[in-house]
């Protein structure tokens, strides 16, 4: 998609020498996604300790195999 857009100079230079990107729209795909991935890392790390994990996964397994064949009858 194109796009027209007023960018600073100076920032579009740092950015390019910083991700040593070769064109500037690579440059900025490498922002974004890093941006993105960034946010997605601190949404999770918001979570921490709101969710409760079972790590007894034989047992959670076992129970629900069982109910799997309850089911199927």
């Amino acid at each position: 998609m194109r796009t027209t857009l007023n960018l600073n100079e100076k920032l579009i230079a740092e950015l390019l020498n910083a991700t040593k990107a070769k064109t500037k729209t690579e440059a900025i795909h490498l922002a974004i996604s890093e941006l993105i991935r960034r946010q997605k890392l601190e949404t999770l790390k918001s979570l921490s300790g709101n969710i409760r994990i079972d790590l007894n996964w034989k047992r959670r397994e076992k129970t629900e195999l069982e109910h799997q064949k309850r089911l199927r009858r």
